[in-house]
């Protein structure tokens, strides 16, 4: 995790909760998704080395998910637990709250361990989304045997996994830019065709591939903090920068659903602008953006760009990204 996003792990043992505090430099509607989509919580939810899989999930008011979390090693897959969550309250994108509990395969509660009954609120500000978790237990004794068995360690590890995509992507795109001269390129999204795509526009337009060329996520060395990205978009395409006509750049990025996104035409391309300066940027941004729909304010990213994100009055999305070389 980046040292400069919140992350509070309080313990109070007067009213039997624990209660954390999570950022992550991400859209509300991401994070919201990251939580309550089957497919994305496989990806994330279980510390390393177990992974979740999950049998069941109704995410409603009265609903459940049941899932296992399960050891990846392949001589100690037998090791296992099942859990289930029953949903109690939903606002969407705003909070939800379930009664998480041990249980079988076929979602019967073992009365023997510690249930802990989740509230967790959703906030954005300035592109950044809190997450505020309460994690409350019935008595003393059951808070005390959840830390011993290492909640905060393993909880930890788990939120880390969310960061890595959008760090990972902004850091090649830093990579591959050497100098201040202004630049504009169009970014582009797939839904896992990046490499078809931009093999394609290489054939027509008969350039070489900037940098190191197709960058993959499973390219990626872990960095502290940060676990190897899932076995399932390992080999998607993190990064790729392709020069055509007149001197324009494509750039392109997989957008995997397993992170969370969903990609519809019209939504899937940016006009990306790189000005010679800060003050440049800060010009275009706020005439593009008049009267249009900012997505994520132009703000110093830990990542070292001063960037934003939004679309102007007649639907055009854009990308003002200064990075000061």
């Amino acid at each position: 995790m980046n040292s400069n996003l919140k992350f509070d792990f309080i313990v109070n043992k007067t009213n039997n909760t624990v209660n954390v505090k999570r950022e992550f430099v991400a859209n509300l509607e991401l994070v919201w998704e990251a939580w309550t989509n089957p497919e994305i919580l496989d990806q994330w939810w279980a510390p390393k080395p177990y992974k979740t899989r999950t049998k069941l999930m109704d995410f409603r008011e009265g609903g459940v998910w049941l899932y296992e979390m399960f050891n990846t090693d392949s001589e100690k897959q037998h090791e296992c637990h099942w859990c289930k969550n029953d949903y109690h309250r939903i606002e969407h994108q705003k909070n939800f709250s379930g009664l998480d509990a041990f249980c079988d395969e076929n979602g019967t509660v073992n009365t023997d361990m510690p249930r802990t009954l989740w509230t967790n609120t959703f906030t954005e500000n300035a592109g950044i989304t809190s997450v505020n978790i309460v994690a409350k237990y019935d008595s003393l004794a059951d808070l005390e045997k959840i830390i011993e068995m290492g909640f905060k360690e393993g909880f930890t590890m788990a939120l880390e996994n969310l960061d890595q995509y959008i760090e990972t992507q902004f850091k090649l795109r830093k990579q591959n830019k050497t100098s201040n001269n202004a630049r504009v390129s169009s970014y582009l999204n797939f839904d896992g065709k990046t490499e078809e795509a931009f093999l394609f526009y290489q054939s027509v337009f008969k350039t070489a591939f900037l940098g190191k060329g197709i960058e993959r996520f499973g390219d990626i060395p872990a960095s502290e903090g940060h676990p190897p990205v899932a076995e399932e978009i390992k080999k998607m395409v993190i990064h790729v920068e392709l020069p055509i006509t007149g001197n324009h750049i494509l750039m392109g990025t997989d957008a995997p659903k397993e992170m969370g996104f969903t990609l519809t035409k019209g939504n899937n391309m940016h006009l990306c602008i790189e000005p010679e300066t800060r003050e440049d940027a800060d010009r275009l941004f706020h005439e593009l953006s008049a009267g249009g729909n900012i997505t994520m304010p132009l703000q110093d990213m830990f990542f070292g760009a001063y960037f934003g994100e939004f679309s102007d009055k007649y639907g055009i999305n854009w990308m003002i990204n200064f990075q000061n070389k």
